[in-house]
């Protein structure tokens, strides 16, 4: 029985493959593309559990790719870039992308980062009896069984890497959670150096869930120690 079906764009035919067999050889279903155009277009007619996506590629690149995807799509995207600046991948997390791999990559690390999203990705989007799934802290309100967020009765979109923290934060109200520590809980994986990525994901949260992110009324930062949702 094969698992979730993933949809790897890149321009780059050896990568396409190498990759293909990896995923494969783990059961995983395997859709290919050749730049943006392509894959929205696969994306349209397939279900996709999750995207292996490249940054630089023709027609359509990778960061307009996953802007154009996230307007109605929340599956995990993992990007793929040969840029390895902080910014680059700043950007890229920024436009909505749940992980970032530099080129050349290790074969089984980005198959560790696949499994790691879509044990998060199918566990917050299996059915759950609707009771007591809802966290209500002032007008923000956290569906944890449908993966809805609303702040003031409006709905917002988040990522399932988003949802995630939020919903750490949210279920440990008053504690504070290093960018180490989130990133252990959230990504499953040991927090080897310093980078961004949280960060990153906090402030795309801010911007969704905050009327002020230069004061924001949910998620505080504690300097030098890291962040909370306060009761």
């Amino acid at each position: 029985m094969e698992k979730e079906t993933i949809l790897i764009i890149d321009d780059e035919k050896e990568i396409r493959d190498l990759i293909e067999i990896y995923l494969k050889n783990e059961g995983y279903r395997v859709l290919t593309a050749e730049d943006g155009v392509q894959g929205l277009d696969l994306l349209g007619k397939q279900e996709v559990h999750l995207i292996i996506l490249d940054v630089m590629m023709p027609r359509m690149d990778g960061i307009q790719a996953c802007l154009k995807i996230r307007e109605d799509q929340n599956m995990p995207i993992l990007m793929l870039s040969a840029k390895s600046q902080d910014m680059d991948k700043i950007h890229g997390l920024s436009t909505g992308a749940d992980d970032y791999m530099t080129k050349p990559f290790n074969p089984l690390e980005l198959i560790a980062r696949v499994k790691s999203q879509l044990r998060r990705y199918m566990r917050l989007n299996q059915a759950y009896t609707p009771k007591e799934n809802e966290i209500e802290i002032d007008d923000l309100v956290i569906n944890t069984s449908t993966h809805e967020v609303r702040v003031g009765g409006k709905d917002v979109k988040l990522t399932p890497t988003e949802f995630a923290i939020l919903e750490l934060l949210a279920r440990h109200r008053g504690m504070v959670f290093s960018a180490e520590r989130i990133y252990e809980r959230v990504w499953n994986e040991a927090f080897y150096q310093s980078d961004n990525t949280v960060m990153v994901h906090i402030r795309k949260i801010r911007e969704k869930i905050e009327e002020n992110t230069r004061k924001p009324k949910y998620i505080k930062t504690v300097w030098g120690v890291g962040y909370k949702i306060e009761n």
